[in-house]
């Protein structure tokens, strides 16, 4: 199977990425390429691209696409929350932009046997690294109740996180939860019919917490941002593109974080702390797919992109 996958907010990242010629960027979630080859395209003999990405297929697919630049890129087989020392190892210490695309890739989504979405039957799998051993099959049969109830209502806010952990505790002491459907039906079974008929497929929640739980998504995440931020060059800009509420939660807060570190009390008249801004958030209010793309990528609906700007003060 091809590996597909549109990039989002393709032109608004790359216009906020202020791409220099000779610059060093970062794409730590390379997909299909996408971002990539709009960088790669703009830098001149002293550009550099170094992307990542932990799903073999991706890194295939996107070495590729980026095949006739291969002399300005290294790409990387790790996750993004590695960037900063795999990146060292490559010889790169700073960066004048780094993208992050944090969805699951159309190609994840399509792909069957990559048990990612709940509408194909296929083995409960989710893995976003096919090194790594544990899948979501030994989520929901090995958890805990109380374990299964806590992630589907934290990384899927799903209000039915309890009816959903316990049917699941119950079906499998029948016979371990295998495939996507199996699982399917017990969320569908767990929710009231008022609610399934309103806020799109029952499944999508609790399939999302248990994703982001396998592949360690929310904690890559708090861990990367700060390492991106401190990896940029003054003036670099880290552009991240977030389809959750949770993740875009994450990315705000962190941003907002490092314009304004101090952590002073309020009434205090000047700053004791010593902590001092990384720099600026240039977008003050998430930027949002144009209706344009909407039209031709409804998978962009939930997407949102924010922006930081590093300043270096001397």
């Amino acid at each position: 199977m091809d590996f597909h996958h549109v990039s989002v907010l393709l032109n608004e990242v790359i216009d906020n990425l202020n791409i220099k010629p000779d610059g060093v960027y970062i794409d730590g979630t390379l997909g299909g390429g996408g971002h990539s080859l709009e960088i790669v395209k703009r830098l001149g003999e002293k550009g550099r691209l170094i992307g990542f990405d932990r799903d073999r297929e991706a890194i295939a697919a996107a070495t590729e696409r980026l095949r006739d630049y291969s002399d300005k890129v290294t790409v990387i087989r790790s996750n993004f929350d590695r960037i900063k020392e795999a990146s060292g190892t490559a010889g790169i210490k700073k960066a004048d932009g780094i993208v992050l695309d944090l969805g699951v890739s159309s190609h994840q989504l399509d792909d069957p046997g990559r048990g990612f979405s709940y509408r194909e039957d296929a083995p409960l799998d989710m893995r976003m690294d096919d090194r790594q051993e544990k899948t979501a099959r030994d989520i929901v049969n090995d958890m805990s109740e109380e374990e299964l109830a806590g992630i589907i209502k934290r990384y899927g806010e799903e209000r039915f996180a309890g009816r959903i952990a316990s049917n699941i505790v119950q079906a499998r002491k029948k016979a371990p939860l295998s495939t996507t459907f199996e699982l399917n039906e017990i969320i569908k079974d767990s929710i009231p019919a008022k609610y399934r008929a309103t806020g799109g497929h029952p499944s999508k929640r609790t399939f999302q917490a248990i994703r982001i739980a396998l592949n360690g998504e929310l904690d890559s995440l708090e861990k990367a941002v700060p390492d991106m931020i401190d990896m940029l060059d003054d003036g670099g800009r880290l552009c991240i593109i977030t389809f959750h509420s949770l993740e875009d939660r994450i990315v705000k807060n962190l941003f907002r974080d490092a314009q304004d570190p101090c952590n002073c009390p309020p009434d205090f008249p000047v700053c004791v702390c010593g902590k001092k801004p990384k720099g600026k958030v240039i977008t003050r209010k998430a930027i949002l797919p144009s209706k344009e793309e909407l039209e031709v990528n409804s998978r962009s609906k939930s997407a949102k992109l924010r922006v930081f700007e590093r300043i270096i003060e001397e």
